[in-house]
């Protein structure tokens, strides 16, 4: 069993910041391997399918961002996940806007979503799915840039973006870490989804 999180903030207020990247490269999970996100329970919103021949749960914590461990460590126990095979989608700042990249284990960079697993798990050994947002000019605006809508250009590159996201996660389930990674993190280092990728 798998258990894929994406990170973001519930409500319609958020729906469309770059901070719920990784709620929407879930819906794309979902769509792509028709599984419904609609139960309720754990303090998330989740559905139960497959990838390939692997079962796994598809979950959008319903927390706010800085509290996202509450419901991750909810069904690490109860359904007795281990670290290998818990997958964390989300936005990260430091990537260009729309680059993927995999990563297993390692810090938090500032993420409070991140924070919060890390903290309620007690370990950071899971595997995360990072996906670009870009950065402010100013540190200082940080909190306020991940809160922001996304432009419309960068709404125009959001489908091919989240569609990356999902084959990634696909292809970790489906041959393992090492091989995603091979695949998704050195195609060159300034790799990133343009305007014009999406023609």
């Amino acid at each position: 069993m798998k258990l894929i999180i994406g990170l973001g903030n519930p409500g319609i207020k958020y729906q469309h910041t770059r901070h719920n990247i990784g709620f929407l490269a879930l819906d794309k999970i979902a769509h792509n391997h028709r599984i419904s996100v609609i139960l309720k329970g754990f303090e998330a919103c989740f559905g139960k399918g497959k990838i390939g021949d692997t079962p796994v749960f598809l979950v959008k914590p319903q927390t706010f961002m800085n509290i996202s461990g509450v419901s991750a460590k909810k069904f690490a126990d109860y359904f007795k996940i281990d670290l290998e095979d818990l997958i964390v989608v989300h936005d990260d700042i430091d990537l260009p806007f729309g680059m993927i990249r995999i990563k297993a284990g390692g810090g938090h960079a500032g993420h409070k979503g991140l924070i919060s697993i890390i903290e309620y798990l007690a370990n950071s050994e899971f595997i995360r799915v990072r996906i670009g947002i870009g950065k402010p000019p100013d540190k200082s605006m940080v909190e306020k840039f991940v809160l922001e809508t996304f432009t419309e250009d960068e709404i125009t590159m959001l489908p091919l973006i989240t569609m990356t996201a999902s084959d990634a996660v696909t292809a970790i389930i489906l041959s393992g870490i090492q091989s995603a990674m091979n695949q998704y993190n050195y195609r060159g280092a300034n790799q990133s989804v343009k305007a014009d990728d999406t023609s």
